[in-house]
């Protein structure tokens, strides 16, 4: 199941184990179980003698294993196969219940331990879904950690009956006792956020209590970090604040234009961004949200910002790169039934709409490159197009009119999205030439239409365009003295990654140029 260079890696990491524990699998007479078992015994040899490996289980999901430390009390349960993306979720979890110390900063591990109650958690995921591996690698430390949090994380595709069953149609997916807790990319610190909320207070206090920074960049995206590491090299006091680290390029899953790196997928990106600022003397500060910026009352003095978790920074200049997320395509029925039908990441919930009929909104390189991928999982895709023709390059256009499963609908408008009001069941949409007005069945819709920024708390502060984008000049700087802006969030034209690193870089030395040539207030 795991090719040799994969097993050399792993024995390697599992070298860092200093706990023994114990596999405990709930077998059955299928494939999965068989292959799991290959999977779990591979593991246990590459270190037996530090983990034991029992086949005696009666989890009611088989096949499933959980991960137990000698001596302790911990419940972490695997049902299905942890491959593709989960893969690295697995190999943590052998660490941190092998007694290796997660990169997790001690308070938050503090506020784990803290965290009063019974929390039974099930996390649906995905094996192509590159959103799971955040919420699934959070609970299962918060299950490791702390006894009274029990996680189970199950592996949709080998479980279907349940998902149907529980009318689950996006991934991930997070039940706590029973009740639906959240869905969708969560970080550790939104996950403790929401279960306790005197932790997200002690946390506000800790932040409004730093000293002023020199540079406080607001997105951890690709414009940011870039301004972070920039700015650090100048030797200044640099923070970075950030919603999550990586931003929309986590949910990018190919990346091939980066100049000097061949190929390479987003999360794998955006952990080396992260891991490249932390290379300097940069205060990350993850899972926090800015809701208003405050100029400074005269030049050169502080511009604050204020945190929604009640926090406020300042800092001596800003540089704001809070990038952009999906375009809502705004018809009557999307609202209701996103993650019931309606979902916006073709790679993390493809899967779960295997052998049905799904729709994409959107003929640019996204919508056609997602219903290419899709095509391939369902029975038969229908891509709806607003313009004339599709945008997409010509490339992927050829390879989409070339699948037998697959009918494209040029200038036409969407309408509605329709449901039985538990999920939607089917698209409206209008000929723009005709007026015809056509309605098709289907199980999902997948909307790919672009990027809206990421600006909506700063109107009225700084200049925006129509579009909502941060109007700077040749050196990012924005219409307030002393804040800067880079990347997608910006008027500056082509939304790339490679372009946003750039111009993440540019903003900060224009942010540096402006600290040394103004007199800062006193």
């Amino acid at each position: 199941m795991l090719d040799l260079d994969l097993k050399a890696q792993l024995a390697g990491y599992l070298q860092r184990v200093t706990q023994a524990f114990e596999l405990v699998a709930s077998l059955d007479d299928s494939d999965n179980s068989r292959q799991l078992l290959e999977l779990l015994q591979t593991i246990q040899g590459l270190r037996s003698d530090m983990i034991t490996l029992r086949t005696d289980g009666s989890d009611a999901r088989k096949p499933s294993f959980t991960l137990q430390r000698v001596g302790a009390n911990n419940s972490l349960r695997f049902a299905g196969l942890p491959l593709g993306h989960e893969f690295t979720s697995l190999v943590l979890a052998l660490l941190w219940t092998g007694g290796h110390p997660p990169k997790v900063q001690a308070d938050v591990i503090d506020n784990i331990r803290a965290l009063e109650g019974d929390f039974n958690f099930e996390v649906f995921m995905s094996l192509t879904c590159h959103n799971c591996p955040d919420v699934v690698q959070a609970l299962s430390l918060m299950a490791i950690v702390n006894p009274k949090v029990k996680t189970v994380v199950i592996e949709g595709g080998a479980f279907q009956d349940e998902v149907t069953q529980r009318e689950i149609m996006a991934v991930p997916i997070v039940f706590l006792n029973g009740q639906t807790f959240g869905s969708g990319r969560m970080t550790l610190e939104e996950i403790l956020a929401k279960l306790d909320t005197g932790a997200s207070a002690s946390t506000a206090a800790k932040l409004s209590a730093q000293a002023p920074y020199d540079v406080l960049v607001v997105g951890g995206g690709p414009a940011g970090a870039a301004a972070a590491v920039y700015a650090a090299r100048k030797g200044i006091r640099t923070g970075v604040l950030a919603e999550r680290f990586g931003g929309q390029v986590n949910d990018t899953m190919s990346i091939e234009n980066f100049i000097s790196v061949p190929e390479t997928n987003g999360p794998k990106f955006a952990a080396a961004l992260e891991a490249h600022v932390r290379a300097y003397a940069v205060n990350i500060m993850n899972g926090q949200r800015a809701e208003k910026l405050i100029p400074a009352a005269e030049p050169g003095g502080l511009i604050e910002l204020q945190l929604a978790n009640g926090a406020t920074l300042k800092s001596k200049a800003l540089i704001l790169s809070t990038g952009a997320r999906w375009r809502n395509v705004n018809v009557p029925g999307e609202a209701e039934y996103k993650n019931k039908g309606v979902a916006y990441c073709p790679h993390c919930d493809g899967p779960l709409f295997k052998g049905k009929r799904v729709g994409v909104i959107g003929g640019g390189n996204s919508g056609v490159e997602a219903a290419i991928d899709l095509a391939g999982i369902v029975a038969h895709v229908t891509l709806i197009e607003f313009d004339t023709q599709l945008r997409a390059d010509a490339v992927l256009v050829n390879k989409l009119k070339s699948l037998p499963n697959v009918t494209i609908h040029v200038n036409a408008q969407t309408t509605e999205i329709t449901g039985d009001g538990q999920k939607m069941n089917g698209l409206t949409f209008k000929d723009r030439s005709s007026a015809e007005v056509q309605h098709l069945e289907m199980q999902g819709v997948f909307v790919q239409i672009g990027l809206v920024p990421n600006t909506e708390w700063l109107k009225g502060t700084l200049e925006l365009t129509r579009h909502g984008e941060i109007v700077v000049d040749a050196k990012g700087a924005t219409s307030l003295p002393g804040v800067f802006a880079a990347g997608d969030a910006t008027t500056v034209p082509f939304k790339q990654i490679i372009i946003a690193t750039g111009d993440g870089a540019k903003a900060a030395l224009g942010a540096f140029d402006y600290l040394i040539r103004t007199p800062m207030a006193s």
